[in-house]
């Protein structure tokens, strides 16, 4: 074989650590960064005693959630009036905060028949840092603005940063580029005083404190941060309509158990018999709001089609549009 022909691989870098005392002084400040002595023998623990510690320590999130629920009411409400206006939700975060952004973005379409660009989760160093590191990408403002500029970004747009530290870069980055733009911008972290809240139009800052295993902010950081998107996304999708009461009449019927899930919604929402039910969904294609407007409005396909567009997906509207007296 020809020596030539064959490629050199490139050299793996060795990890330095010059300059690092600066943000070693800087984590040592962060809560969710803190040491606790009191553990520091848990690994001789049972099993059983280890999960109930773990248990006690993840009751104390949804409390902290609590202390800050008009704020996260506020940029909800804000995210809402945006999104109303032909606006999109985006994530922006690294590691775990990335991934969570990821994960939630990416269940509003079969739960709220969503387009995938609605909501959208950006994590730093693309979608491979899914499942593998992508080292020094968290590190990048730069990187942040030209994943948004990739995407487009608008004044009509909302973008959500996400970091238990709140001092990442790329989440800082991505809620500055958005605030340059006119953007509504939201700063997620689990520190008080963080660059990412004062960087953000909302700052939230869900203080969980310190984790079980130090520094390890997918326990009770992470539990935080999914707690606040999910309630981001769903009272948002509530508040556009595409809920009637607590049933998701916007569900995407994409497999069996969502048609049956469709089925059962429809029935939950009118009592209608099954072959009202299956007649319903045979003259809306399948469409679970559109199917209940038929059957509670008494009216044919296209006119509930109509009704829902004028009412821009709001059931309720519609059925008082439908039944006018």
């Amino acid at each position: 074989m020809n020596p030539s022909k064959i490629s050199t691989p490139p050299a793996i870098a060795t990890p330095s650590f010059d300059g690092c005392g600066p943000l070693r002084a800087q984590l040592a400040t962060l809560a969710t960064e803190a040491f606790r002595p009191e553990l520091a023998e848990i690994d001789q623990l049972s099993t059983e005693e280890i999960a109930l510690l773990m248990n006690g320590e993840d009751r104390t999130v949804p409390a902290a959630v609590a202390e800050k629920l008009p704020h996260i009411s506020a940029a909800i409400d804000a995210a809402v009036e945006h999104m109303a206006r032909g606006g999109r939700i985006i994530y922006a975060g690294a590691g775990t905060a990335g991934r969570l952004g990821v994960l939630d973005a990416s269940e509003c379409p079969p739960t709220f028949n969503t387009d995938p660009s609605d909501v959208v989760g950006l994590i730093a160093g693309g979608p491979s840092a899914m499942v593998t590191a992508v080292e020094g990408a968290e590190d990048s403002k730069e990187l942040a603005s030209a994943d948004l500029e990739e995407l487009n970004l608008t004044a009509a747009d909302v973008v959500v940063g996400i970091s238990a530290s709140g001092r990442t870069p790329y989440a800082i980055g991505a809620v500055e580029y958005a605030r340059s733009l006119g953007a509504l911008t939201v700063g997620l972290s689990c520190n008080a005083d963080s660059a990412l809240a004062a960087a953000a139009d909302h700052g939230l800052e869900i203080v969980t404190g310190p984790e079980l295993l130090t520094g390890s902010t997918r326990l009770k950081a992470g539990t935080a941060q999914k707690l606040v998107l999910n309630m981001i996304s769903t009272i948002t999708m509530i508040r556009l309509g595409k809920t009637y009461g607590n049933l998701m009449v916007d569900v995407r019927a994409s497999n069996e158990k969502l048609r049956a899930r469709s089925r059962r919604i429809v029935s939950l929402a009118t009592g209608a018999s099954d072959s009202e039910i299956e007649a319903a969904l045979a003259v809306t294609g399948g469409e679970v709001k559109n199917a209940i407007l038929t059957i509670l409005g008494e009216i044919d396909g296209p006119t509930a089609a109509s009704l829902l567009n004028t009412s821009n997906g709001h059931l309720r509207a519609a059925l008082v549009a439908a039944r006018p007296h």
